[in-house]
């Protein structure tokens, strides 16, 4: 700096120290600009645009499954009617409720047909269902599903056709026993197989799904009973649909708490519409039989929302599902949350091996 470039007004072209007015102060600037300190925090409020979750092209991080609403959560409901169906259905006969059993076990039937015509639909050719009997995988939850409906079919329908013309009663006996082995596993599997998938509704509630599929499943099967039985028969039923519905209920609560941000897809949109009216519809069921089920008309009614309820509970994880793929941030922020839990010496993702030198000083020490 020469002797010219001082002015009365100080230095000319030196840089604005510390006692420089800050830009949000200065005269002639439009408020909100530059860093400003907002309430009583002491915090500094960048000017920078939130982070928005998007991926190349604006495409979904995650590809949502191509399946259809009618198809896949239609599938989901059915086969847990089914499998609840027939434990239900064992339970009745051993006990002398012939009227329930039979009714239960065409129920199951009927109930195992659907889903599978379904799963068909879903796949395009009938054949594909028939491929994937080729091959046992245990570790793939379609394989293992695809032997539980082939087992489980047959066994229902034996057990069916025993009740209503009478014929081999003993047969049907064995078959009514394996179609209730096979129940509860057809109730859940359908869980399994929805969580073994990226989506990320259902891939963090990989815990709690099934469990809240299985309750589902009894409720639906307990108002079935409600719905076809007489009333004198059913007891069993009613007390099924208030655990059912107590336990759906809690199954529920964990899922939500523990998928973090997820959780929303499970309360928002079209999804969380059919979730809420599921527990309203298992709740109302599951008290009008349990205090009003002796009486036929008040049973059937709490019947019919039972299964309401119940399918409206699949339909909203299938769709809670559908969403949470569908937005980059149910796929993202889980992600970062979890790298960031991480402990330090994991924290660059790469695994500790010992290098070959320390290898061979091992060897030599041993």
């Amino acid at each position: 700096m020469t002797g010219s470039d001082v002015t009365r007004d100080g230095p000319r072209g030196e840089r604005p120290g510390r006692e420089a007015v800050p830009a949000a102060l200065q005269p002639g600037k439009p408020p909100g600009t530059g860093r400003r300190r907002k309430g009583k925090g002491r915090g500094e409020q960048l000017m920078v645009p939130r982070a928005e979750f998007r991926s190349y092209y604006g495409r979904p991080v995650v590809k949502a499954p191509a399946w259809q609403a009618r198809d896949i959560a239609g599938y989901f409901f059915t086969g847990g009617l089914a499998g609840a169906g027939s434990v239900l259905a064992a339970g009745a006969g051993l006990t002398g409720r012939h009227a329930t059993a039979k009714a239960m076990k065409v129920s199951s039937l009927a109930a195992i047909s659907l889903s599978t015509a379904a799963l068909i639909h879903d796949l395009g050719r009938p054949e594909r269902f028939a491929n994937m009997l080729r091959v046992i995988k245990p570790t793939s939850p379609m394989s293992v599903g695809s032997w539980l409906l082939a087992g489980y079919g047959p066994a229902a329908g034996a057990a069916a056709g025993s009740a209503l013309t009478g014929l081999l009663p003993r047969a049907g006996r064995a078959a009514t026993g394996v179609a209730a082995m096979l129940g509860p596993a057809v109730a859940a599997y359908t869980a399994v197989l929805a969580a073994d998938t990226a989506v990320p509704a259902w891939h963090d509630a990989h815990r709690e799904l099934p469990y809240v599929f299985t309750a589902s499943a009894t409720a639906a099967a307990a108002g079935m009973a409600l719905t076809l039985a007489p009333a004198r028969e059913n007891g069993p039923a009613r007390n099924a649909a208030l655990l059912a519905a107590a336990g759906e209920a809690v199954a529920v609560r964990l899922m939500k708490r523990r998928t973090g941000i997820v959780a929303e897809t499970y309360e928002q949109g079209r999804g969380g519409r059919l979730l809420r009216a599921a527990e309203r519809l298992t709740a109302g069921g599951a008290l009008g039989a349990a205090l009003l089920g002796r009486h036929r008309a008040a049973a059937v009614a709490s019947g019919l929302a039972l299964l309401a309820g119940s399918a409206c509970t699949r339909f909203g994880i299938f769709h809670a599902g559908i969403a949470s793929a569908e937005d980059p941030r149910y796929t993202v922020v889980p992600q970062r949350e979890r790298l960031d839990s991480r402990p330090p010496e994991h924290g660059n993702g790469r695994s500790e091996r010992p290098g070959r030198h320390d290898r061979n000083e091992r060897k030599a020490q041993a």
